[in-house]
């Protein structure tokens, strides 16, 4: 009989080197946590907003000046839907985040013509700032400045010439702007009047 040779091979496999905690720290061996199950959830941003202005504004106190800041903020959706807000705070992020939460709370909405424009021209005013709005064709774009293409951006109007009279102080021109802007009607809103 002839002697048989069986070879027996074994795989090893190679084990990982075991990771250790740095020295201190405790680990249930799982591993760092993916996310954090108690932070606030990010919600998708409905409107798109813009920072319109900063000011340093100053309350003269008995021990001097107390500085703080005033934002203001138009946002919008680009479908017919803005508003506007201001707010004031020792630091400028608290004053932003309080200004978007007025702008919240102070909404409007136009409709929108063919064209992306506005279905007639007018003028709106408030205090001392007259802005005129009047219809443009199509390609055109929006010749405004300021304040006042924040809020025609954001609005979602595309075709539009505009201009400021009077007042250029930012909240002025935007509430003109907005009081304009209210003050337009549809061919429909026409007819029904006339009936």
């Amino acid at each position: 009989m002839a002697e048989e040779k069986v070879v027996v091979t074994e795989e090893v496999a190679e084990k990982a080197p075991e990771q250790k905690a740095p020295r201190g720290k405790k680990t249930n061996g799982k591993g760092p946590r993916k996310f954090n199950k108690n932070a606030p959830k990010r919600e998708e941003k409905q409107y798109e907003e813009r920072v319109v202005a900063i000011n340093r504004v100053s309350k003269t106190v008995k021990g001097g000046r107390h500085m703080r800041f005033s934002a203001l903020i138009v946002i919008g959706d680009g479908k017919g839907n803005f508003g506007f807000g201001t707010g004031k705070a020792g630091e400028v992020p608290e004053a932003i985040k309080k200004a978007l939460a007025a702008a919240k709370n102070n909404m409007y909405h136009i409709n929108i013509v063919k064209g992306g424009t506005v279905p007639h021209d007018v003028m709106g005013e408030y205090s001392a700032s007259k802005v005129y709005l009047k219809p443009a064709k199509e390609g055109t774009g929006i010749i405004a400045g300021g304040p006042v293409r924040a809020v025609l951006e954001l609005a979602g109007i595309k075709n539009i010439f505009s201009k400021v009279y009077g007042s250029r102080t930012p909240i002025n021109c935007i509430r003109a702007t907005v009081n304009g802007l209210n003050s337009m009607k549809t061919v429909a809103q026409v007819e029904a009047i006339r009936k």
